[in-house]
């Protein structure tokens, strides 16, 4: 049955995207976007379906191949898909979290001039995610990797008009394309090592082959690179902040639940090959580490209440990254079940809060919204007690799970996750009370104006608000009793298992340490914003120095445009003046010139006077009579 229905998945998001980008202009609203969530919802019905048929079938890998694709040489590539535990999780995360945005986004954009076309693009994005997360190769893979890069451009560039928001979608593009490149060579290296890019073929090879080898470093190196680009890690994260630019929904969709979490779903994946690499997971660690750390720091002084989430968001991809390095990959893969479920909902709740603020997204000029924005504030508060780590909402118990792996791994690293999640229930705590806690500082007319969003926009609230409050319970630690039914489900698609060997007194004192760090922090954000009233200060000059640098991103991208655009820059200048437009354009209108020049004396030549042709033609002959008697002599 599974085969028989597989291909159903993907290929109706695409019928969708196809009916409502014809009748963008002619389909009525309601229509598409009935058709625009109908048609993920009936993909999700099918994931559903068919991720109990999978558990209740002792075969758990489903190969379906549609037809032969490419064929030269050696290079077989068929278009062709795997079914199996770790797939089915991320058709339900796609399909399930994507339906609930489409529902959403029929309340957040109805009056948006490009309503058609925004839901099309929806479509299309979640088309090319399940290509990207069903590809039995990673070829297929790479298709569904460039897809989403498109629809992420076309999706943060929705309102193009602005011209901000125009180079922000470039923005991304360009930093995806970067990482895209270390994909696509390291694929090249698999197929050149391996003789083949598929799973099934490639990941027993490697299984017998010596650890530490320079290949496997090397390739894992660039699927690294890759991952990196994708899901927003040193250095190449400061795109998705930016991609904030985009329609709320489309945050919540690309950069919250599905693509970012592409990097981690692919080295889970490779899972085999990474842990024949420990050089390359020791970047890893260290990267995502780093990753989570500068984020959370950075958060901690934004105003815009999409920043803050944008860069919670970098934060958390890189505690997934830290898991993934430690070996710790269904904790990682179970912090990426989890953190679909609150960002999501965090940043559809922002949604709502700009919603009834009429567009405006400084918390400076927010404040005192809980009572009218009741919904709103409660699924909110769910969401920040989950990504805060706090028991039992689902982030304590994929977080604790990946600290506990970093504690195992390296002291070092585990110290400063713990530092990265104080500052995680800090600053989302700090949103929290600034958005909705204390006195309304905004204007009076807009004031007058605030009122609850509409129920297509809080029902997924309410729904996400339940799946991060209960989401953990899905691999409770056998510290807790639990039979970590996570690890025995991926462990049928051949993730890498590393099972902890600490004792329980150690893990409920590093867990006592996590749950510590949190509740410090959320009693300091409650005194510095409830009981002192703080409000972030507009002046910047009365900023701390820590403060300025936080606030201004480490000016990354100040150091990007000084070593890497205006060095660019001048290279492009000086090819474009004297290699262009001097070597080139001049060799080429040399040719030109010599032509023009030499037929005006050819020209000369056609006087019309018969007597000269006469004259000519016994020239010629006599020339030729000449040419013969030498050739002879």
């Amino acid at each position: 049955m599974i085969n028989n229905l597989l291909w159903l998945v993907p290929l109706l998001p695409l019928l969708g995207f196809v009916i409502n980008g014809l009748g963008r202009n002619t389909l009525s609203k309601s229509l598409i976007g009935f058709i625009g969530s109908g048609v993920v919802f009936a993909s999700f019905a099918i994931s559903v379906f068919m991720f109990f048929e999978l558990g209740s079938s002792a075969q758990k890998q489903f190969p379906v191949e549609l037809f032969d694709w490419i064929s030269v040489a050696n290079l077989h590539i068929p278009l062709s898909f795997l079914y199996d535990p770790l797939s089915a999780l991320m058709l339900l995360i796609i399909t399930g979290i994507g339906f609930l945005i489409h529902i959403y986004s029929i309340g957040y954009m109805h009056e948006d001039a490009g309503f058609g076309k925004f839901f099309s693009y929806l479509n299309l994005f979640i088309f090319f995610m399940l290509i990207l997360v069903l590809g039995s190769n990673y070829i297929v893979m790479f298709i569904g990797w460039e897809g989403v890069g498109l629809c992420s451009y076309l999706l943060i560039g929705f309102w193009y008009t602005n011209s901000n928001y125009a180079s922000a979608a470039k923005k991304a593009f360009v930093m995806n394309r970067i990482g895209d490149l270390g994909f696509l060579l390291g694929v090249f290296l698999i197929f050149t090592t391996f003789g083949s890019i598929e799973f099934a073929k490639v990941f027993p090879q490697a299984a017998s082959m010596m650890p530490s080898s320079g290949t496997i470093t090397l390739l894992t190196l660039l699927l690294f690179i890759g991952a990196c680009g994708k899901s927003a890690q040193l250095p190449l994260f400061t795109w998705l902040p930016d991609a904030m630019a985009g329609p709320t929904p489309v945050s919540a969709l690309i950069h919250a639940a599905t693509m970012v979490t592409a990097g981690i779903y692919m080295i889970a994946r490779s899972s085999v090959l990474f842990d024949l690499a420990p050089i390359t997971q020791n970047i890893i660690a260290i990267v995502g580490t780093a990753t989570a750390l500068v984020a959370a720091i950075i958060a901690l002084t934004q105003t815009d209440i999409k920043k803050v989430l944008a860069y919670s968001t970098v934060s958390q991809l890189g505690y997934m990254f830290l898991g993934l390095g430690v070996g710790a990959y269904t904790g990682s893969f179970f912090h990426v079940l989890t953190h679909a479920f609150f960002k999501a909902l965090l940043f559809l709740g922002a949604g709502s809060v700009i919603h009834a603020m009429h567009h405006e997204q400084d918390m400076r000029h927010m404040g005192g919204l809980k009572g009218k924005l009741k919904i709103t504030f409660t699924t909110m508060l769910i969401g920040t007690i989950a990504i805060a780590g706090l028991p039992p909402f689902s982030g304590f118990f994929s977080k604790d799970e990946i600290l506990a792996h970093a504690f195992e791994y390296n002291k070092v690293l585990w110290a400063i996750g713990l530092l990265t999640a104080f500052l995680t229930a800090f600053y989302m705590f700090r949103m929290l009370f600034l958005t909705f806690s204390g006195k309304y500082r905004g204007t009076h007319h807009a004031e007058d104006h605030i009122h609850e969003s509409p129920s297509t926009m809080t029902l997924p609230l309410i729904i996400l608000a339940i799946l991060a409050a209960i989401g953990g319970l899905i691999n409770v630690p056998s510290v807790f009793g639990g039979n970590e039914w996570l690890a025995h489900w991926l462990a049928g698609a051949n993730v890498a298992q590393h099972h902890l060997s600490l004792d329980h007194d150690t893990e409920y004192a590093l867990m006592g340490a996590s749950v510590l760090a949190a509740v410090i922090a959320l009693a300091y954000a409650y005194f510095r914003y409830i009981k002192n009233a703080h409000v972030p200060m507009p002046d910047e000059g009365k900023r701390s120095l820590l403060a300025k640098i936080s606030y201004h991103k480490f000016y990354l991208d100040e150091i990007y445009d000084m070593l890497i655009r205006k060095p660019l820059d001048v290279f492009s200048k000086f090819f474009y003046k004297v290699v262009d437009k001097k070597l080139i354009d001049g060799l080429v209108n040399g040719f030109g010139w010599s032509a023009t020049e030499g037929s005006k004396g050819l020209r000369l030549l056609q006087s019309g006077n018969v007597g000269f042709y006469i004259f000519m033609m016994v020239f010629g002959i006599i020339a030729l009579l000449l040419y013969s008697y030498l050739s002879i002599a």
